[in-house]
C-alpha cells in the first residue's frame, strides 16, 4: 500500500489523550509507531487510539531500559511525549540528549500549557485550557458555560496542532536534515481554532454575552429544534437563500416574517420555528429537508451515525461488533492510501530494536 508516510519510524511515549489520537493518525498515514509503556500497564479495553501500534515494555527509570529506548530513538523519524516540562529531562531523554545522537529526530512534545508559561509545570484538562482562552465562556445556553466534550482543546487543540507540527518538521528536515523540537500546547492550539469567531468582534458581530450570538445557538438559522418524538435537527442556514429553504420546508413564507437581520427578531422567529419543528417527527422533517440546501440535517447519536449514507460513504465512522463505533481514517489523499491502521500489536524493545537495526 503507497502511504505518504510509509517508512516514518516513530517512538511514543505512552500517555493519554491528544499524544496517542496524533500517533494513530501518523498510523493511519503509514508510519510505524511503537508505543513505550510502563511494565504492568494495563491499556484500555477498545484501543482505537492506539491502532497501528506495536505496544513495548520498558522501564524509563531503569537505566538499562532507557538505554534501549535511546538506542531505538537513535534510529526512528519522531519522538512524541506528553509530559510536563521537564520530566522528559529528567529520565535522561530530553531534547538535547536524544538530538546527540540522532540530530534528524523531529522530537514531539504535548502539552496543556506548552514549554513555557507561568502554568508550564500545573496540571489540566480540557475544560481548563479552553477556560483561559475564551472557548469556554462561548460555549453553552446564556446562563452557565458547557465544556464542548474534549475535543477543543484535547483534539482539534492538541493532537491536530502537533500532527501539523511534527508534519511540517519532517518537510524542512527533508531540505536541511536535521530535526527540531515541536512544541504543541493544547492552550496556542485553542487560541487558533478561535481566530474565526475572534475576527468577527472587531466587526462588531460577535459579543461576549453567552448565547447572544450568530453561531451559538442564538440565532433561528444556526440552532437545534426538538421534535415531537424528542429527537433534533440541526439548522445551519447562515445564508439568505439557505435561510429560506429552511423557513418554506416549515410551510413558511419569508416575506411574511420578522427580518432575520435585526437581532430584536431572533426570539420571536426562534419560538415560531420550535412550534413547528415540535408538531412532526424528527423522520418527517428529514424527509423534507433531505437532499436540499436549506442545511437542515439530524441530530445523530453514536449509534445511529455509522448508518447515515453520507457518514457511510465516507466511513467517518464505521459500526463494530455490537455498540462497537470505530472512527475512520482522514483525509483521503489522491497520490496515497490512508485508512485505519490495524488493531495494536505486543511486542519486545529486543524484537522492535533487532528489527530496525538489522
Amino acid at each position: 500500500m503507497n502511504q505518504p508516510l510509509s517508512g516514518i519510524r516513530v517512538v511514543e511515549l505512552a500517555g493519554i489523550g491528544p499524544g496517542p489520537h496524533a500517533c494513530m493518525m501518523l498510523a493511519d498515514l503509514g508510519a510505524e509507531v511503537v508505543r513505550v509503556v510502563r511494565p504492568g500497564v494495563q491499556e484500555p479495553p477498545t484501543p482505537y487510539t492506539l491502532r497501528g501500534r506495536t505496544i513495548v515494555e520498558a522501564d524509563l527509570k531503569d537505566p538499562s531500559d532507557r538505554d534501549r529506548v535511546l538506542e531505538l530513538l537513535a534510529r526512528a523519524d519522531v519522538l512524541v511525549e506528553g509530559y510536563r516540562p521537564g520530566v522528559a529531562e529528567r529520565l535522561g531523554l530530553g531534547p538535547d540528549v536524544v538530538h546527540a545522537s540522532n540530530p534528524r529526530l523531529v522530537y514531539g512534545r504535548m502539552t496543556g500549557w506548552g514549554q513555557t508559561g507561568p502554568l508550564a509545570t500545573t496540571a489540566g484538562h480540557d475544560i481548563n485550557y479552553i477556560s483561559l482562552t475564551g472557548a469556554l465562556h462561548a460555549i453553552g445556553p446564556a446562563d452557565q458555560p458547557l465544556p464542548p466534550l474534549n475535543l477543543v482543546g484535547d483534539f482539534g487543540g492538541g493532537s491536530m496542532l502537533l500532527v501539523n507540527g511534527i508534519l511540517a518538521a519532517l518537510v524542512q528536515r527533508a531540505s536541511t536534515g536535521v530535526g527540531q523540537v515541536v512544541d504543541a500546547a493544547m492552550v496556542d492550539g485553542v487560541g487558533m481554532l478561535l481566530a474565526g469567531i475572534l475576527e468577527l468582534r472587531p466587526m462588531g458581530m460577535w459579543t461576549d454575552t453567552r448565547f447572544d450570538n450568530i453561531l451559538d445557538g442564538a440565532a433561528p438559522f444556526y440552532r437545534t429544534y426538538r421534535c415531537s418524538d424528542g429527537g433534533f435537527m440541526a439548522a445551519g442556514a447562515v445564508e439568505p437563500q439557505f435561510y429560506d429553504l429552511l423557513v418554506r420546508g416549515l410551510g413558511l413564507d419569508p416575506a411574511e416574517l420578522p427580518s432575520r437581520d435585526e437581532k430584536s427578531n431572533w426570539p420571536v422567529l426562534s419560538e415560531q420555528f420550535a412550534d413547528i419543528f415540535a408538531t412532526q417527527p424528527r423522520a418527517h422533517w428529514e424527509q423534507v429537508y433531505d437532499g436540499t440546501d436549506a442545511c437542515v440535517t439530524p441530530v445523530l447519536s453514536f449509534t445511529e451515525a455509522p448508518a447515515h449514507p453520507q457518514v457511510a460513504a465516507r466511513r467517518a465512522l464505521v459500526a463494530g461488533e455490537g455498540e462497537e463505533v470505530v472512527p475512520g481514517a482522514a483525509p483521503f489523499l489522491s497520490a496515497g492510501s490512508t485508512g485505519p491502521a490495524g488493531l495494536a500489536e505486543v511486542g519486545t524493545l529486543d524484537k522492535v530494536l533487532a528489527g530496525w537495526i538489522s
